[in-house]
């Protein structure tokens, strides 16, 4: 099988449901900006330094197959569908590392490499829910799947900050 299918040149695609639906509908926005962010998450990995980090980043984009996985179903059930405790683990994940760096008002964002990479992640994630509000307000998405891409972005945004920490190198705009 090639990955040269030709189907798409008359500007539609299939979902993985065997729907036909046009490249520029938003349920493909949608996932089209899932795989992207899932692309500079893939960037990112290279730049960083913790191997906390690197984990976390392969956990990400583990469930951000999910949600595009979801995304593409239309409608149907996936085997493995973004749910309440995945919310939870992200929103812990989070938590601790804001116990750990403590943030005294804005942040410069990409003091580091690394962290550059992250934040550039988070804007793009920060689309993909803008997309995914989109999607929601024509479609049925489920609410822990909103969930969680929404807490993703907070939690890219610590994962950059613990790039800095670790080198010393937070640096605040405005301080509290």
């Amino acid at each position: 099988m090639s990955i040269v299918t030709k189907t798409g040149d008359e500007g539609q695609t299939s979902l993985w449901t065997g729907e036909r639906i046009w490249k520029d509908d938003l349920r493909v926005e949608a996932y089209g900006t899932v795989d992207e962010l899932s692309s500079f998450l893939g960037l990112a990995r290279h730049s960083v330094s913790l191997p906390e980090t690197i984990e976390a980043i392969e956990s990400i984009q583990r469930g951000l197959w999910r949600v595009a996985a979801e995304l593409a179903y239309s409608g149907r059930k996936t085997a493995d569908p973004i749910g309440g405790a995945d919310e939870a683990a992200i929103t812990e994940a989070t938590q601790a590392l804001e116990a750990r760096i403590p943030l005294r008002g804005f942040v410069l964002p990409g003091m580091t490499e690394g962290s550059a990479a992250l934040d550039v992640a988070r804007t793009v994630c920060r689309r993909a829910e803008r997309r995914l509000v989109a999607l929601a307000r024509l479609s049925e998405v489920p609410g822990p799947l909103r969930s969680w891409l929404n807490r993703l972005s907070d939690y890219l945004f610590m994962l950059a900050r613990s790039e800095e920490a670790a080198e010393g190198r937070i640096r605040f705009v405005a301080e509290k």
